[in-house]
């Protein structure tokens, strides 16, 4: 299997509202970063009536650009992907200066394992969504139908939405176009990450608007590239705790070659995802209190 095509175009205006298919237009904060690429995506559902995905960061201007793009047309509900204050922070303030609802799966999670809250920066622990949407659950408006689809792993409470009009999926931060996906523990779970990717396999989606970068365009073949790529990286830290590295700080060093700086937190927590999730399935045993800090060995 070929390793995951990635797209790395930026040429992106932060606050331009860009038409992208007959239902959907998108805006993109002007947050840029080595953890957002271009910036967060906020997408407009619909013509006549709109519902509008992941609002975004706390940003005036993007705030002023989703207001602009949508004066003309009522929005009927406001859906959050998950509670990373990337996508999040401006929920409130959006909601207040349209009236419509915010929607999402809930609160904040702590995960499935109890350890320390390594991964939990970016978490926004005071989203509290006007109604919540289980798995299944449908949002419509004039010509357009949405279905929320559970998908954890990235957080606990992620969702995609099925725009099933135009048999396009919302990814948010499952899958991604330009990079593989942070699955930062307590509340990203490597187990459940994968369990949801393989459940996109079962889908017939043609593309995926992700919640940064561009489309991705042959979902089914990237995302089978995706579970290769992830695979493909448990081997390597197995191979590397056969070898005798002991620490995430060990295997990184090791496992990922000329890995920007900036980007050493997200390596070291993925890692950490993983070797949990080998932990619970009895491959690898811990020293120690499970977090970075502990020392990871195969099982005999």
């Amino acid at each position: 299997m070929a390793p995951p095509n990635f797209n790395s175009r930026q040429d992106v205006k932060p606050g331009e509202c860009e038409t992208l298919s007959p239902l959907v237009r998108r805006i993109v904060a002007g947050n840029a970063g080595p953890y957002t690429f271009t910036g967060t995506a906020t997408y407009i559902v619909g013509r006549t009536e709109v519902a509008i995905i992941d609002p975004g960061p706390d940003d005036d201007d993007h705030l002023e650009a989703i207001l602009a793009a949508t004066r003309a047309t009522p929005v009927s509900h406001i859906l959050v992907t998950h509670t990373h204050l990337d996508h999040t922070a401006l929920a409130p303030r959006l909601a207040e200066a349209t009236g419509a609802p915010v929607l999402g799966f809930g609160g904040h999670g702590k995960g499935r394992l109890d350890i320390e809250a390594v991964g939990d920066a970016g978490a926004d622990r005071n989203f509290r969504p006007h109604g919540t949407l289980g798995d299944g659950a449908r949002i419509e408006g004039p010509g357009w139908n949405l279905a929320a689809l559970h998908t954890p792993g990235h957080t606990s409470n992620h969702l995609c939405f099925a725009l099933q009009n135009e048999a396009a999926l919302f990814t948010g931060d499952h899958v991604m176009g330009w990079s593989t996906t942070m699955v930062a523990p307590p509340d990203g779970h490597m187990g459940d990450y994968m369990s949801s990717l393989r459940r996109l396999l079962e889908r017939r989606d043609q593309v995926y608007w992700p919640g940064h970068g561009g489309p991705v365009v042959q979902p089914r073949r990237f995302v089978r590239a995706l579970v290769s790529h992830r695979e493909a990286r448990e081997q390597a830290f197995v191979k590397r705790l056969r070898a005798g590295d002991r620490t995430v700080r060990d295997i990184v060093g090791k496992v990922y070659s000329n890995l920007d700086e900036r980007l050493q937190t997200a390596a070291a927590l993925t890692t950490l995802a993983h070797l949990l999730d080998l932990v619970e399935r009895g491959a690898v045993e811990a020293e120690g209190p499970l977090g970075l800090n502990a020392r990871f060995r195969v099982k005999d």
